[in-house]
């Protein structure tokens, strides 16, 4: 395999309103691929759209839509079949956290977090994995995170959300070799982005200093331009360290770690 070709394609992103969502969005846009922004903010999309038609002379369709609600996928397939568009690569990045004893936890925040982090990445992947296998010459981007690889005391649920994104990515590009659809999961750790905001705390980052939304996103377009690109890729050399560590350190040492990290006071 060569260096992905964008050009032509249409790439389809969710949680394209801000972070990573944008940052694919400004990278795949300047290697030449027309855009489907999704997320729920229809005003930052139109803005970041009008940018990106303006710098790359790309089309750019804006969808905007709550992967909280029900057969995301289904919705998003019918919503483009509308419009004409056949998508030819997915970056599902849309997903948020939330952090505090799990025992304390908002049942409503918790069943939308299911639902965003996990059910609509399942969903998506699945309207969609059938054409981009035919059309064989593009992506399928899962993010997942560095909390994937360890349990995460007070960000409980949602390292087992990314936890389920892992492994289903990884499953899925055993699944798609020799289609010539690449697949990957793209983990990064505490990332610059408006993450934070939302979950309503520093303390989820552990401490930890942040990347930049270029560089995780540099890291995957990297690894999937390999001549054999791997199912899964962690962004930072210190986060690859840590899963490293977490693995073959005995596990009730790896908890007990992090949660030290995310508790009160750090």
């Amino acid at each position: 395999m060569t260096a992905v070709d964008y050009r032509g394609q249409t790439t389809l992103i969710t949680g394209a309103s801000a972070g990573l969502g944008a940052e694919f969005a400004r990278r795949l846009a300047a290697r030449g691929s027309d855009l489907v922004l999704v997320a729920r903010r229809r005003e930052r999309l139109e803005e970041l759209a009008a940018e990106l038609r303006a710098r790359h002379r790309v089309r750019v369709h804006v969808v905007p839509m709550d992967l909280s609600a029900a057969n995301p996928g289904q919705a998003l397939a019918e919503r483009l079949d509308a419009l004409g568009l056949h998508v030819t690569s997915v970056v599902n990045n849309a997903g948020f956290a939330s952090f505090g004893p799990f025992h304390q936890a908002d049942p409503d925040r918790m069943r939308r977090e299911i639902a965003v982090d996990v059910t609509a990445v399942a969903d998506i992947s699945r309207a969609f994995i059938g054409q981009l296998r035919t059309a064989g010459r593009g992506v399928l981007v899962n993010v997942a995170s560095l909390a994937a690889y360890q349990p995460n005391p007070r960000m409980a649920l949602y390292g087992a959300t990314k936890a389920f994104v892992l492994s289903l990515t990884e499953a899925l590009w055993e699944e798609s070799r020799g289609t010539g659809l690449r697949v990957l999961a793209l983990s990064p750790g505490a990332t610059r982005t408006e993450f934070f905001d939302v979950v309503g705390t520093d303390q989820a980052a552990g401490g930890t200093r942040l990347a930049s939304p270029d560089d995780v996103v540099r890291t995957a377009l990297a690894a999937l331009d390999r001549r054999n690109p791997p199912p899964s890729v962690i962004a930072g050399r210190a986060n690859r360290v840590m899963a490293t560590l977490s693995r073959l350190a005995p596990r009730r040492q790896v908890i007990r770690a992090i949660g030290r990290l995310t508790a009160e006071g750090v």
